[in-house]
């Protein structure tokens, strides 16, 4: 049975997704997928890559140099049925508790968002919040809420606050939790069966084995993963600095004319 905690751990390894499959395994791998979505803290946590890596480790793991079951055989011993070693059976399991934990994760943001979004109202304005930001966001979700609910869960840090938000400007319940269990078992299915299949077929094409070049995939799935986010804001404040540039050249204009005017 794999450890729940290494007694020589460091904050550092909160960062590192093997550190979880090592020292938690299966039960650690559903909390921090709950966490990043239900937990406010949970933004840091590495889900893309902790779930592309449960991914590889989902029917066989390395332990002591010896070929043990996987991450999904932890929960089917726990219901009777560890003597079952089936790749589909435990990619499916693993999918489906995984998905679970996604879609608990993301209801408690959105609870959480409902609970606290009514006081939001009556806080006082300053540079930091606007009420009007409030306003935007409902009007963005009305329209979009539903696409932005499934986008967000491949972002990081994004997918954090999604349904927080979504929960604040009181997104319909319905169509919040339709696209809430949408979205997460979208990313959660192409995450885990990308890492088992890539596996699969590259060892047995090229001899080539991802476990052993875990630091690239971690790198390779951040840059992926973030890059999105970094071109957005990068346009975001090309525009917003256009817009100034316009507002102020609108302001110059208009107090020209008055000037005229008054002339």
């Amino acid at each position: 049975m794999i450890e729940l905690l290494s007694t020589a751990f460091q904050w550092t390894d909160l960062l590192q997704p093997t550190w979880y499959i090592e020292n938690g395994g299966l039960w650690l791998i559903l909390f921090v997928v709950f966490a990043e979505t239900g937990l406010f803290a949970g933004f840091f946590l590495p889900g893309d890559t902790l779930l592309f890596i449960a991914g590889i480790f989902a029917h066989k793991m390395e332990k002591a140099g010896e070929l043990v079951p996987g991450l999904a055989n932890q929960f089917m011993q726990v219901i009777g049925l560890g003597h079952i070693h089936n790749e589909w059976v435990d990619l499916f399991v693993l999918f489906g508790l995984i998905a679970l934990a996604g879609i608990l994760g993301n209801m408690v943001g959105y609870w959480t968002g409902r609970k606290v979004g009514p006081s939001m109202y009556t806080w006082k304005e300053n540079f930091f919040f606007k009420r009007r930001y409030l306003e935007q966001a409902h009007d963005f979700y009305e329209k979009n809420g539903g696409f932005a609910i499934v986008v967000a869960r491949f972002l990081p840090f994004i997918r954090t606050f999604a349904p927080i938000i979504a929960g604040i400007v009181k997104m319909e319940r319905a169509k919040f939790t339709f696209y809430n269990v949408l979205g997460c078992c979208l990313w959660v299915f192409s995450l885990i069966f990308a890492g088992h299949f890539l596996q699969k077929w590259l060892m047995s094409h090229y001899n080539f084995d991802l476990t052993a070049h875990l630091e690239i995939i971690i790198i390779g799935i951040v840059v992926i993963t973030t890059f999105p986010v970094i071109m957005k804001l990068v346009k975001g404040g090309k525009k917003s600095k256009e817009k100034l540039m316009q507002e102020a050249k609108e302001e110059r204009m208009d107090n020209t004319v008055e000037e005229q005017q008054k002339d």
